[in-house]
C-alpha cells in the first residue's frame, strides 16, 4: 500500500507477486540487512543500485562504514549475479576536503575492488535542489570543466575494471569518453538483469533529464535515517524521525496504516515477459544492441 506523496490519502495497491513484478529494483548505501533474507527473493527478478560514496561522517553521518558496505555488494552479486548489479558513485562533490584527486584515488580503489561483481557505474553530479539548498547550504556546483575532467578519468577507470560509465541525469556530455548516456535504469538494464525480453508499452520519462524507465515507486520520502546531507529525499530529521517511529512491521504501508478517509485504487499490473522467449536467454536483436 503506497501513499501519493502529494496527496496522501491516494493509495494505490500492488500484489507482491511474481506472476506480475517482473523485477525488483533496490537502491541502497547500505543493503546489509537484506542479506539474511535473499533467498525469499529467489522468485522474483531483482536489480541492485548500491552507493558507494568516499565522504566522511560530516557529510554521510550514519552510512556504514564503506568496506563493509563493499564487502556486502560482492555477497549480494554472488547472490543476484553481476548482471543485476549497478554500482553508483553519486552524487560527486567538490570541496577543499573532497578534490578531484581525492575522487579519483577513491573511485579507483573502489572501482578494483568491485571488479567481477558488476559491469555498470553510474555517477552523477551535485544537484541543489530546494531540500539540498536547506540541509547543505555550502555545497556547490560542479563547473563544466571539472565534470568533463573527472568524468573523462572515471571512463577509463571504469572501463579498465570492466565496467561502463553511466551518467545519470547529466545529458551527453561525457558521451566522448565512452560513456553511456542513454540511463542507468533502461529497458536494456532490465533485461539483462533478467535474461528475457520484455514488452513493455511507451512511457514518458519523470524528468526531462532522465531516460530511465520505472514502475511502480513503493518508497516514501522522509523515511531515511542516514542522514545525508545532500539527499533530495528527506525534509529534514525531525520529520524522518517522526516518520521512523510509525512504521509497524505488520502494516501494508511502509510508515503508517489506513485511514478513514483513504481513496484505495489497485495498480494495473501484468507480467511484461515474453513469454515466447525461452529462459535464461536473451533475443538476438538485444544481444546485438
Amino acid at each position: 500500500m503506497v501513499r501519493n506523496p502529494y496527496h496522501p490519502v491516494q493509495v494505490t495497491r500492488y500484489l507482491l507477486n511474481p506472476a506480475v513484478v517482473d523485477l525488483i529494483g533496490f537502491c541502497s548505501k547500505n543493503p546489509g540487512p537484506m542479506l539474511p533474507y535473499l533467498d525469499l527473493l529467489r522468485p522474483y527478478g531483482m536489480y541492485w543500485f548500491v552507493t558507494v560514496t568516499p565522504y566522511g561522517r560530516e557529510i554521510e553521518p550514519r552510512v556504514p562504514d564503506k568496506a563493509k558496505v563493499l564487502a556486502d555488494f560482492k555477497r549480494i552479486s554472488e547472490f543476484a549475479g553481476r548482471d543485476s548489479m549497478g554500482w553508483r558513485y553519486d552524487p560527486i562533490i567538490l570541496n577543499e576536503t573532497y578534490t578531484k584527486e581525492y575522487h579519483l584515488e577513491q573511485f579507483e580503489r573502489m572501482a578494483e575492488a568491485l571488479e567481477g561483481s558488476t559491469g555498470t557505474c553510474v555517477i552523477s553530479f551535485i544537484d541543489l535542489y530546494q531540500k539540498v539548498r536547506k540541509n547543505f547550504p555550502e555545497a556547490v556546483q560542479v563547473a563544466r570543466e571539472d565534470r568533463l575532467y573527472l568524468g573523462e578519468r572515471m571512463a577509463r577507470i571504469a572501463g579498465a575494471h570492466g565496467m561502463t560509465l553511466r551518467p545519470c541525469g547529466e545529458g551527453d556530455e561525457l558521451a566522448q569518453f565512452g560513456a553511456d548516456c542513454s540511463g542507468c535504469m533502461t529497458v536494456k538494464t532490465y533485461e539483462t538483469a533478467l535474461h528475457r525480453t520484455l514488452r513493455i508499452p511507451s512511457k514518458t520519462p519523470l524528468r526531462k533529464e532522465c531516460a530511465c524507465f520505472l514502475g511502480g515507486d513503493i518508497g516514501a520520502y522522509n523515511t531515511c535515517l542516514h542522514g545525508c546531507r545532500y539527499c533530495y529525499a528527506n525534509y529534514d530529521q525531525e520529520t524522518v524521525y517522526r516518520n521512523y517511529a510509525k512504521h509497524d512491521p505488520n502494516s501494508p504501508f511502509l510508515i503508517g496504516g489506513s485511514m478513514p478517509e483513504d481513496e484505495v485504487h489497485e495498480a494495473e499490473q501484468k507480467s511484461w515477459v515474453r513469454q515466447e522467449d525461452m529462459p535464461g536467454q536473451l533475443t538476438l536483436d538485444l544481444l546485438l544492441g
